[in-house]
């Protein structure tokens, strides 16, 4: 027998190192997510790899996973707990050592294994880990899966077969570089700024990136899980502008930066202007559609409404299809609909075939990004920028909100909106023209500008993202409409950034 897990134990006590601890709210919608020894312990993770290889076993998926870690502090033993657990369910594990969340992904086709756990706690501060788990290539858990999963570690209904064994996969990472890189060089000289805030992509990007024929300046690519300049987070404004300095004092035509486990990138052109990852994918979107014209690309729904009105895309017959923020739940759409790309805000790209493969990878949106300029020769990305048409845009703003307060208050949001438009009423003065609710509310008015909250699916957070197509001015009413909405509710706390 193996001790049901406890939400809360004392440090420092026999409890704390005899049984597992395992905080509920931990699982959520599409991964897992807890404060290290705060709210889990290695036995909770045990637990943890006990739970994923009974529920592997109820779902009748062969009995083998890929597994990896990212670079923090205690990344490797928690993954050792997870493994022991695994092991314990009568899993094959196969490790693949330090590794790229995409990395885990792609040892998923490699090695022929149908199942992935990746320890990380991707761009969250230090102190946080989690795993990133999926038994479907290329697809990750869903809420469905996520509930079983949380059902079954939490009430310690594990089927404990034994028989399970592990192997190590030597130099793994190689593999994986050369599939990125095993193609043609680029036809013309560029200039590259690789921004890994110390982070895990440190190890491999640089490589990748010069392989293609890049000139590559590193920038923060020396691995040190303390994070000393900033958190790996290519949204944080503090990385962003690290890049933009980076490429103003080196002349590079461009940045590239990546998050903490590799699954994402952001862009900073060679004037120094950030390009969110919405504005950078309606880009891209332009440069794939004239040579797959027609496509549909899955946009998440706090991103830019140029993916449907940006006239370039008309005329090429793209098709924009807005879904659930969500890494699984856009890797799910792009796999269901046939879609060639899903664009995420925060950076999540899933290149399906003939790009990729349909999972997220911070290195293959870089390439995509490269080749785009590589097509067009003679232009700078700032020009490709510039032409596109013009929205004011805020970053993705999150004020802190208690996990068991935040999707009750996202219910009340939604709820007033749709009040709101059932009544015909004004927001900001102007009729609703549209009202999304597949993920929390994104609230249009008649003149295009539109404001969006929803609950964080990964932190005790909201997600607040506005956007106007008229001026600055708008987009900063469509912040108070929506901020003034917030504060009604006394859970929600202080931004981490506004505009």
């Amino acid at each position: 027998m193996f001790p049901m897990p406890k939400p809360v134990l004392t440090p420092n006590t026999y409890a704390y190192e005899s049984e597992p601890m395992v905080k509920p709210t931990g699982f959520r919608e599409y991964d897992a997510r807890w404060l290290f020894q705060k709210e889990i312990n290695l036995m909770g993770v045990q637990a943890l790899g006990m739970g994923l290889g009974t529920l592997m076993h109820e779902m009748g998926v062969r009995p083998e996973i890929a597994t990896g870690h990212d670079f923090r502090g205690y990344s490797s033993s928690i993954k050792y707990a997870l493994v022991t657990g695994l092991m314990a369910a009568g899993i094959k594990v196969h490790d693949i050592g330090l590794a790229l969340s995409p990395m885990a992904y792609f040892a998923q086709f490699a090695l022929d294994v149908p199942a992935v756990a990746m320890v990380t706690a991707s761009h969250n501060d230090n102190g946080w880990t989690g795993v990133k788990m999926g038994v479907n290539r290329p697809l990750t858990f869903g809420p469905d899966e996520m509930g079983k999963l949380k059902e079954i570690v939490l009430n310690a209904k594990f089927d404990l077969k034994g028989g399970g064994s592990y192997v190590f996969v030597e130099n793994f990472p190689e593999t994986y570089i050369n599939d990125l890189t095993n193609r043609p060089k680029l036809k013309h000289p560029i200039k590259v700024v690789a921004a890994c805030g110390n982070g895990t992509a440190g190890a491999f990007a640089p490589r990748v990136l010069e392989a293609l024929g890049a000139e590559v300046i590193p920038l923060d690519c020396e691995l040190d899980h303390s994070f000393p300049k900033y958190n790996p987070n290519p949204e944080d404004m503090e990385m962003l502008h690290a890049m933009r300095d980076a490429v103003l004092e080196h002349k590079a035509d461009l940045a590239l930066g990546f998050d903490g486990d590799g699954d994402r990138c952001g862009v900073v052109d060679d004037k120094g202007e950030e390009i969110f990852a919405d504005k950078m994918g309606v880009m891209l979107a332009r440069d794939l559609a004239k040579i797959y014209p027609g496509a549909t690309f899955v946009v998440d729904v706090k991103s830019t409404g140029l993916f449907a009105t940006d006239p370039e895309l008309i005329k090429l017959g793209v098709k924009a299809d807005y879904w659930k923020t969500g890494h699984s739940y856009m890797k799910r759409r792009v796999n269901e609909s046939g879609a060639l790309v899903g664009f995420e805000k925060s950076g999540h790209y899933f290149f399906n075939k003939p790009v990729g493969r349909g999972y997220d990878d911070g290195l293959v949106s870089a390439i995509a990004v490269l080749d785009m300029m590589d097509r067009n020769p003679g232009k700078k990305l700032s020009e490709l920028r510039e032409a596109l048409p013009k929205t004011w845009s805020s970053p993705t703003m999150s004020p802190h909100c208690p996990d068991e307060a935040k999707y009750g208050i996202v219910e009340q949001v939604v709820k007033h909106y749709e009040d709101l438009a059932a009544k015909g009423a004004p927001v900001t003065g102007q009729k609703i023209r549209d009202l999304v609710t597949v993920n929390g509310v994104r609230v249009t008015c008649e003149d295009g500008s539109w404001g969006l909250v929803r609950a964080s699916s990964n932190k005790p957070e909201l997600v607040v993202v506005v956007e106007s197509p008229v001026s600055e001015e708008r987009m900063r009413e469509m912040f108070k409409e929506v901020d003034s909405v917030l504060r009604t509710h006394p859970e929600v706390g202080a931004y981490n950034q506004t505009i």
